[in-house]
């Protein structure tokens, strides 16, 4: 959570100056000015007081694009972290831009279950889920400073994808859109979030730099009247690249109403497929653009709630959201 209240923020900034161990995993402090988080006892130069916001968890700092400072180690020592820790997350300093799989972690001695109930239990995310915040929060720092921080781009890029980050009730989002519309709108946590990144450079033989464009405003604007209970159709353009099955289950995805939910069997009939369930749910996982392409409204035949990208808790209150505002 993000702490606004600037008595108790004058406090902790006093305490980051005078690097008081008193404060140690009382609040977490994001450096604007070189993107990553700290803990009250970092050694690093001092911020100036404007160019800081300040946290109470890693989870809440990550979500608004800071990653762990190489000096302090927050991380690890926000609060004591157990030897099995500090191994885990010095295979993650190795090279921060690699995954660290459990199978790894096995490789080490490390027991992947350990690592993740510490990660949970004092940090609110899972180890996995820290790795992938950061390496995107990495990623989008290296693009703002101009730098290369997508591979995949390809070498002879004839077009250009910007990406934008916006605030909004369930969290940040990214907004990729091109010269014709969006192409991608996910939760920043999202899984494969890298992945969608890589796909549509590839797609679009594009390289993906930090900006906006009138689409990615319209994006801003609408969403956040979304959140706000006074949009229920979407009105921006969106230029997703798919196959025509793809873009038939998209379609349909779009013509369930607002406040009401389906199901992939619904989905099939509607196209004439009944027998292509598993189709359709591949290509309503496929979806990169949350909310405007609704799949956040399918879930299982039998009324229970099925997988979602951006995460159960978020798909539910996004479906009863609708519901209180229809």
């Amino acid at each position: 959570m993000k702490i606004t209240d600037k008595n108790l923020c004058d406090i902790w900034y006093q305490a980051l100056l005078e690097r008081d161990s008193e404060y140690t995993g009382v609040f977490i402090v994001g450096v604007k000015t070189t993107g990553v988080f700290c803990i009250s006892v970092c050694r690093a130069r001092k911020p100036r007081r404007d160019n800081v916001e300040f946290y109470k968890d890693a989870k809440s700092a990550l979500a608004d694009g800071f990653r762990p400072c190489k000096v302090c180690r927050p991380a690890e020592n926000a609060h004591s972290a157990p030897l099995y820790v500090e191994q885990a997350l010095a295979l993650v300093r190795r090279d921060i831009k690699s995954r660290v799989a459990d199978a790894q972690l096995r490789q080490h001695g490390i027991s992947p279950e350990r690592v993740r109930r510490w990660f949970l239990q004092h940090h609110g995310i899972t180890f996995q889920a820290f790795q992938r915040m950061q390496r995107v929060n990495v990623a989008l720092q290296e693009l703002k400073s101009g730098r290369a921080a997508t591979d995949a781009a390809p070498t002879q890029a004839t077009e250009v994808i910007v990406i934008h980050r916006f605030t909004t009730t369930l969290g940040p989002m990214f907004v990729c859109a091109t010269e014709r519309g969006v192409c991608l709108l996910e939760f920043t946590g999202r899984r494969m979030l890298e992945t969608e990144f890589r796909d549509i450079q590839r797609l679009f033989n594009a390289r993906i730099v930090t900006g906006e464009n009138s689409h990615t405003r319209q994006t801003v604007k609408e969403i956040g009247e979304y959140f706000a209970g006074t949009r229920r159709q979407f009105e921006l353009s969106v230029d997703a690249p798919g196959s025509d099955f793809q873009q038939s289950v998209w379609h349909e995805l779009r013509a369930v109403p607002y406040g009401q939910t389906s199901h992939y069997q619904a989905i099939s009939l509607g196209m004439n497929k009944s027998n292509a369930l598993r189709a359709v749910a591949a290509a309503n996982g496929a979806n990169r653009i949350a909310i405007v392409i609704p799949c956040h409204r399918i879930i299982g035949k039998d009324g229970k709630m099925t997988g979602y990208g951006g995460g159960i808790s978020r798909k539910e209150w996004l479906i009863e959201h609708e519901r209180n505002n229809i």
